[in-house]
């Protein structure tokens, strides 16, 4: 792509059990959606102000966190991409930090949840002046620092792990690469929706959120979907942490799904698939093809894709194996009784 464009990033939080956030109607990106707590990097997550609430728990830069590994990126990659793109400040936090503060911070302005350690993971009880205190941070990230020092608490970043990464073609109304965090809670803590950007806010198991989904009650946009399926592999949410920790030094796959447009709905294709191409003609535009949705399936053997049959009708294609020892989602099939 020529010109200097770039990714905005983001982190978001998969707090499990699932805290699922319905967007306001009037946000202009993924409007209603349900969506997991997140948003845009600040500059105010890396400032070196940090350093002393960290510093007398953990030593910098990393404050305990485990080694950094890069973000494996099938295609394409951001640029200044790397395991610390903070920039030429010096004293800034490391890139994975000040992501893992992003996601936190986003937690608590949208879903009034405060996630504090050091200790094992836990949520602070809503505070009483909880909405001033959301206001103060919306208007300026630097007040979620003051909020933590006024509370004698530090964002849990150690709770926080690398689980995936998305990227959103240029095409779409922003570009954004968004880090996914996972974050194991024994309870879930009462949550409060800002009522700004979020509109409401419920707590759901995995299987639970696929059946709202395919019921009309919520809505899922496509990584949202991949991502609650990731989690139905897991039994419990002792199994997920055990996987969490074992997979700490593996870093984050990050993706850019693939649009390919058919006469009857639309493939989401990933990484590994047969028709996955690298080719940076799609950051701006889709493929389209005038054969169905079913003739498609029937040519192919390799796949790694999300098919949208209509806005509540997903299925989950996967034949390949996972990198990184990661998961992946089983093979999920609409029934045709449901299109």
């Amino acid at each position: 792509r020529p010109g200097p464009s770039i990714w905005r990033r983001a982190a978001s939080v998969v707090l499990v059990r699932l805290l699922l956030l319905r967007r306001s109607p009037s946000q202009s990106f993924l409007p209603q959606a349900h969506v997991f707590p997140g948003g845009v990097l600040d500059a105010a997550d890396s400032s070196a102000d940090w350093r002393r609430l960290f510093e007398p728990h953990h030593g910098p830069p990393r404050f305990g966190l485990s080694p950094a590994s890069p973000p494996r990126a099938a295609f394409p990659a951001p640029p200044g991409d790397g395991p610390d793109a903070t920039g030429s400040d010096s004293a800034a936090l490391p890139d994975d930090v000040a992501l893992r503060i992003c996601a936190i911070r986003e937690a608590f302005e949208e879903a009034g949840v405060l996630l504090q350690g050091p200790e094992p993971c836990c949520a602070l009880a809503p505070l009483p002046d909880l909405d001033a205190w959301r206001a103060r941070v919306r208007s300026d990230a630097r007040h979620f620092l003051h909020l933590c020092a006024h509370l004698d608490c530090t964002p849990d970043i150690w709770a926080l792990h690398d689980w995936s990464a998305w990227l959103t073609p240029f095409w779409k109304a922003r570009a954004v690469d968004t880090a996914f965090f996972l974050c194991c809670l024994r309870e879930p803590p009462a949550a409060c929706p800002d009522m700004a950007e979020v509109v409401d806010c419920q707590w759901l198991s995995p299987s639970e959120a696929t059946e709202s989904f395919l019921s009309e009650e919520i809505w899922l946009a496509p990584p949202q979907f991949y991502e609650i399926r990731r989690l139905e592999n897991f039994a419990s949410l002792s199994d997920l942490h055990k996987f969490c920790l074992d997979h700490a030094s593996e870093g984050r796959e990050r993706w850019l799904p693939i649009m390919l447009l058919t006469t009857d709905g639309t493939l989401h294709l990933l990484p590994g698939d047969e028709l996955y191409l690298e080719d940076s003609d799609h950051l701006e535009n889709n493929l389209s093809t005038e054969k169905k949705i079913e003739d498609i399936m029937k040519e192919g053997k390799k796949f790694h894709r999300v098919v949208i049959h209509d806005r509540h009708l997903y299925s989950v294609h996967v034949t390949i194996q996972p990198k990184c020892k990661h998961v992946y989602p089983k093979t999920y099939v609409a029934r045709k009784s449901q299109m």
